[in-house]
């Protein structure tokens, strides 16, 4: 099964994350890639200078056509700017009434540092679109943005990951990246609504070519969503495509740079 995605977030001018980044995911993974734009960026590995946001009525439109023409088996959400683009999504999804999986990336800030949320935008994220998904997928400081906690250990994450669960989402994949960032190991961890609990560790590559990589692990999931994968066994590929794409990141750029995403292409 290919896998159709529907992949609804900001464009990355410098090809690095965004929906360049999950377009070259999914392909790369043998899915079907297509696109909601959110929001334009000028940026590269430096950092973010200008965001431009797509009207929401024009965003609603490309969802309406993809949809109603090709259809998709998962979508996947990531920038998403302002609360007139995350009502316009629930609004046409409403309107439409497909039931099709959703992982929400609840992209807040850039790797640069820039804000990529608008601070009005954090509550229609819990409210509206965090209730609809299949699974979410924040990093530390994200987790603390939706939980209202300070997550500081392995234990708060599964705190964190309590308060996020009762917003309504199927799953939840806590990402531990932030954590211990000069330490040897990276572990996520994955929360299902039935109680199960995954715990996913691998070595941390010491590196700044990891723009990217929440969009990258996010789309990669959907992907695997898409094509009939368990929730477990799509996090499991997302991170060994991941890890790889960063081991094999080509090194462009001053700042940070971006991953390697057709490692699995083979010449």
């Amino acid at each position: 099964m290919q896998g159709r995605v529907l992949i609804i977030a900001g464009s990355d001018s410098g090809g690095g994350a965004g929906i360049q980044a999950d377009i070259k995911a999914v392909t790369c993974l043998n899915g079907f890639a297509m696109t909601a734009i959110t929001a334009l960026t000028a940026q590269n590995t430096l950092g973010v200078t200008a965001i431009h946001d797509i009207p929401a009525d024009f965003i609603k439109e490309q969802i309406r056509l993809v949809l109603s023409d090709l259809g998709a088996d998962c979508l996947k959400t990531g920038m998403l700017s302002q609360p007139s683009t995350i009502n316009a999504i629930c609004e046409v999804l409403d309107e439409l009434k497909m039931d099709i999986p959703m992982v929400v990336d609840p992209v807040m800030v850039a790797k640069g540092g820039a804000s990529l949320l608008a601070m009005e935008a954090v509550d229609a994220l819990k409210k509206r679109l965090t209730p609809r998904a299949h699974v979410v997928t924040p990093n530390v400081p994200e987790a603390e943005a939706l939980s209202g906690l300070s997550i500081v250990s392995q234990g708060d994450m599964a705190k964190a990951a309590e308060k996020i669960f009762a917003l309504g989402p199927k799953a939840v994949l806590m990402k531990g990246g932030h954590l211990d960032e000069k330490g040897d190991v990276v572990t996520d961890y994955l929360f299902e609504a039935d109680g199960n609990c995954y715990e996913f560790s691998g070595p941390r590559i010491h590196t700044a070519h990891t723009h990217g990589t929440g969009c990258t692990t996010a789309s990669a999931i959907a992907c695997g969503i898409a094509q009939g994968l368990s929730v477990k066994d799509a996090v499991e590929r997302a991170r060994a495509y991941v890890f790889e794409a960063i081991k094999t990141a080509p090194g462009f750029g001053q700042g940070h740079g971006p991953l390697n995403h057709a490692h699995t292409i083979k010449a």
